[in-house]
């Protein structure tokens, strides 16, 4: 298949499904008699589009290609895997509407804005172990980051005594955090095995170019640490999770795309 091609029916499936979660949560007589299953099923054919790029873009018989705008596209890609899941079970339609414009988008960039950044695994079964743990931490942790910010323009306008408009698209508030929390510690067992493997598994990990990625991510673990003991035996929630899980996932972003940006997009 050709990859232009399965960019079209890529994003033409991502924005259909928004387009349909859209108008069912607005409550359209169109679609109010179709089941969740079929609302979501465009966007799981998406996906499939969408791994036949990422497979296209990041394979070769070098090794894979980790660039910029692959690497953003592969995060939402997976981020959009999670958030269809999680919907089929959860009333969370509305995540998958801001979601997947953004695959939608980094689908665009990835094609037109090509970098590179090749890791040679070299076979390495230790090594695939934890790039593959460490894109699923990111993923699962960066769906907690969008609960924060849902959960941020819940509590937003229920302070103001706004309790309609944009306020009805959303699931209830407690399980909001419900979720928030279920996923913080899904998220965070991923990126400890993230961090264990990597002192396994790499030869340096504080190596040069290493060494901020890192720090940063072990930052992020302290940080979703104090987090879930506050929660459990603190009683934190609300805008204090909120600001720490937005701060703990600011960190990993920094981590994984930081250097990144600066080397491959600004630098070339």
């Amino acid at each position: 298949m050709n990859i232009l091609f399965a960019a079209l029916i890529a994003t033409t499936l991502y924005l259909l499904c928004t387009l349909g979660l859209l108008l069912h949560l607005r409550q359209s007589p169109v679609l109010m008699d179709i089941n969740k299953t079929s609302l979501l099923a465009p966007g799981f054919l998406a996906l499939t589009a969408h791994s036949y790029i990422l497979y296209a873009t990041m394979i070769n018989p070098m090794g894979i290609n980790f660039g910029f705008y692959s690497s953003l596209s592969l995060i939402s890609a997976s981020i959009t895997l999670l958030v269809l899941f999680s919907s089929l079970r959860h009333p969370i339609e509305i995540l998958g509407i801001m979601v997947m414009p953004v695959a939608t988008f980094m689908i665009v960039m990835d094609i037109l804005q090509s970098t590179s950044h090749i890791i040679v695994t070299d076979g390495s079964t230790g090594l695939l172990f934890h790039i593959l743990s460490s894109i699923i931490a990111y993923s699962v942790l960066g769906v907690a980051a969008a609960y924060a910010i849902m959960l941020s323009i819940q509590n937003s306008f229920l302070h103001r005594h706004q309790p309609g408009g944009f306020i009805r698209l959303l699931p209830p508030l407690k399980t909001m955090e419900s979720l928030l929390f279920e996923t913080i510690i899904i998220g965070f067992i991923c990126l400890s095995i993230s961090l264990a493997s990597g002192f396994i598994f790499l030869e340096d990990i504080f190596a040069q170019h290493l060494v901020h990625k890192t720090t940063l991510s072990i930052f992020a673990w302290i940080v979703f640490a104090i987090l879930l003991f506050g929660h459990w035996f603190i009683g934190w929630r609300g805008r204090t999770a909120i600001r720490w899980t937005l701060g703990g996932f600011f960190s990993l972003m920094l981590a994984y795309f930081g250097s990144k940006f600066v080397l491959e997009v600004l630098l070339g």
